[in-house]
């Protein structure tokens, strides 16, 4: 590895498994300080110990960023136990245990979920780690969006598609407002992956079949594909680049 994040201290929220932890491995082999949350420190020590077992500096926290005191908590967490932050990937958001089913099917209560997780805890914790981001005059905001969004499959997970589309414009507007500050906020959309929540779902295989099918690539996407795209947009490589989406999904959707 080139070692192109050595020494920045980087937020992944969401760590525990799935892409969130596959961004952890790839951030510490990159020389990266990790502050990692989940909702499960039992589930995340399978992570934690991978990650040291690589001599990565790594500090977990338990935090639901469905609570709105949640990001001022990570924010205080990476403050004591580092000093700043370069890098926050806002990873965290409901999906596992989320099933296909027709656009009216869904609940009030699985909609409210979603979006107070999917996207209120996404700005909640933009907006604590944000002024840390400031005061340096320089950081990188990395949002985990979805392609679903943009193709057929949003009215299989309409509410889900909803929040996704949400992120766009929450990239696009933090964007604006963050990058007089130096701060670059762009978004990474991958397609259906292969983590363990996607292969959970009922008629996962079918889904997989459809997916792949509306790809220019054809072949299942992995939870370690996007991890490129993240790794590139919280490096210097990418200093000019703000306010984009960047889409992983095998070449399904193209601007």
């Amino acid at each position: 590895m080139s070692g192109v994040l050595k020494d920045k201290v980087a937020i992944i929220t969401g760590a525990s498994r799935g892409m969130g932890k596959a961004f952890a491995l790839a951030f510490a082999e990159e020389g990266a300080k990790l502050l990692l949350t989940t909702t499960n420190l039992e589930r995340a020590e399978g992570t934690v110990n991978d990650l040291k077992a690589k001599g990565a500096e790594v500090a977990i926290m338990e935090a639901d960023i469905s609570h709105e005191d949640a990001g001022e908590k990570i924010a205080e967490k990476v403050v004591k136990q580092y000093g700043k932050v370069d890098i926050l990937v806002n990873n965290a958001a409901i999906w596992y245990g989320v099933n296909a089913q027709p656009w009216d099917a869904w609940t009030v209560k699985e909609w409210d979920q979603m979006f107070l997780v999917n996207v209120r805890g996404t700005w909640v914790v933009c907006k604590a780690i944000a002024p840390l981001m400031v005061k340096q005059k320089k950081g990188k905001i990395i949002n985990i969006a979805s392609n679903v969004a943009r193709v057929p499959a949003a009215q299989l997970f309409l509410p889900y598609a909803c929040t996704k589309g949400a992120v766009y414009i929450l990239t696009h507007a933090l964007a604006r407002a963050l990058g007089p500050s130096g701060i670059n906020v762009n978004a990474v959309a991958p397609g259906y992956v292969a983590t363990e929540a996607s292969l959970a779902q009922t008629d996962s295989e079918k889904i997989f079949g459809i997916a792949t099918g509306e790809q220019s690539i054809h072949q299942r996407l992995q939870r370690t594909d996007p991890v490129g795209a993240v790794l590139f947009l919280a490096s210097a490589a990418s200093d000019m680049i703000s306010g984009q989406i960047i889409y992983v999904d095998g070449g399904t959707v193209m601007m």
